[in-house]
């Protein structure tokens, strides 16, 4: 269901723990440099992991985010079989909203991950606020959430009086280490004791930030070349808040790296190749590139280095993106 009220309504849901999953960014399309000859078997085999684990050891699913790499998956049997797998599940999985699951700035009819929501596959929270309450070996958990874009809460204290630790699930662009460009640091909310991150990709260590703990646990698809050392993993969460990793089964060498070093390359030809795709893209002559990757990962690659060299300006940069977005979009379709 998509929440309002209605599991804080309800009793405490008895568990031994919260299965934290990272986003799984389930697609048809194969991502970047992914060669995997089957796709999207890998994510969907990380899931029935998760399925296995949660359901031996009587733990809560909850996922941070992304489910879908798309707001509107187009396979109708990829979305089957992702419903069986979700289904399995003994405690039906709660999802915070993350980017790639909207189109527009909130959860609508319209998008994958509210059709599984009014499907009852899962519970969806479409609104920043608490959202549901947990008895976790005898410790009562208050779990909130905040999807992607709406304003994360500074103090959260009473929205849980039943509730022995309040923790809080967001989607945004945080700054754990360097942090992605315009990122902001994590910030304290008061009577909240634990937070954890989807959206940034790789895996960071716990902060602190006044009372509260943030957490970036990291996808638990490598979708990009730069996850390439990041080892896939889920937590467990306890009663009193610790976390506990297990990873998921996973192939170390799955990224088609031809050609990763070009941009290092100074050589006449390997410039020529990168100034080729501006031309491409212009004259929407861009199928034997995209054609390399699914999702026009290999292009974006040669376009953003160029831009880094060149020191290109912002508003060139976003006239560029946009133009590869709808020719691998005009492709898709």
């Amino acid at each position: 269901m998509i929440l309002g009220r209605e599991r804080l309504d309800a009793a405490p849901v008895p568990c031994a723990g919260l299965l934290v999953i990272g986003d799984p960014h389930v697609s048809s399309r194969r991502p970047g440099r992914r060669k995997d000859p089957d796709w999207p078997a890998p994510v969907l085999a990380k899931l029935e992991h998760c399925v296995a684990l949660a359901n031996a050891r009587d733990l809560a699913p909850v996922l941070l985010g992304d489910l879908f790499e798309r707001p509107v998956e187009p396979d109708e049997s990829l979305k089957s079989r992702l419903i069986r797998i979700l289904k399995g599940f003994r405690h039906r999985p709660l999802a915070n909203v993350g980017n790639h699951d909207i189109r527009h700035t909130r959860l609508s009819d319209g998008d994958s991950l509210a059709m599984l929501a009014v499907s009852d596959v899962l519970d969806v929270v479409p609104e920043s606020g608490p959202a549901a309450l947990y008895d976790v070996a005898g410790h009562r958990l208050g779990l909130g959430a905040t999807p992607f874009g709406q304003a994360i809460p500074t103090a959260v204290g009473g929205l849980f009086p039943e509730a022995d630790h309040t923790v809080w699930l967001t989607h945004h662009d945080l700054a754990f280490g360097a942090g992605y460009p315009g990122a902001v640091p994590p910030a304290a909310i008061a009577g909240c004791a634990l937070a954890i991150n989807g959206h940034v990709h790789k895996r960071h260590v716990p902060l602190q930030a006044g009372e509260t703990r943030w957490f970036n646990p990291g996808n638990i698809t490598r979708g990009s070349v730069d996850l390439i050392a990041h080892v896939p993993a889920v937590f467990v969460l306890s009663g009193d808040l610790s976390l506990a990793e297990e990873r998921l089964p996973f192939t170390a060498d799955v990224f088609d790296l031809t050609g990763r070093q070009v941009a290092a390359d100074p050589s006449p030809e390997a410039v020529g190749r990168i100034e080729s795709a501006f031309v491409s893209l212009l004259q929407a002559e861009t199928t034997t590139e995209l054609a390399r990757s699914d999702d026009g990962a290999l292009i974006r690659e040669e376009i953003e280095a160029k831009f880094s060299r060149d020191e290109t300006p912002e508003p060139v940069r976003a006239a560029i993106r946009a133009l590869v977005e709808a020719a691998v979009a005009k492709r898709g379709g």
